[in-house]
């Protein structure tokens, strides 16, 4: 798992493991970064469903509990079947700029 800071964002990028074993070194290391806006970029897993998006829904509520951000960039799944209290865009540029646009909302309290 490679974390890659910049600013008050992070975007963690996997090596090639399994989804699960992404989520579980995640919640592992979670605490280091838990303070800050997260990107996970899964570019590179070769195939992802819903299912495996899903998996992603504790954390992010958690997460977003804490007033942060949480994004998954992928271009694998359809968004019309990601569930809500998950962000998933398909480029990374996409997750930086809503976290951009959350900021702005957090800062004008809406």
């Amino acid at each position: 798992m490679i974390f890659d800071k910049e600013g008050t964002t992070t975007t963690v990028h996997q090596e090639n493991i399994s989804i699960y074993e992404f989520l579980k070194n995640l919640e592992e290391k979670y605490e280091k970064v838990q303070e800050e806006h997260l990107i996970l970029n899964l570019f590179t897993f070769k195939k992802l469903t819903s299912g495996d998006i899903l998996e992603f829904l504790e954390i992010s509520k958690k997460h977003r509990k804490r007033n942060k951000s949480f994004v998954l960039v992928t271009d694998k799944v359809a968004f019309d079947d990601i569930p809500d209290g998950i962000t998933v865009t398909p480029t990374l540029q996409e997750a930086k700029d809503i976290i951009a646009m959350e900021e702005i909302e957090r800062d004008l309290g809406i």
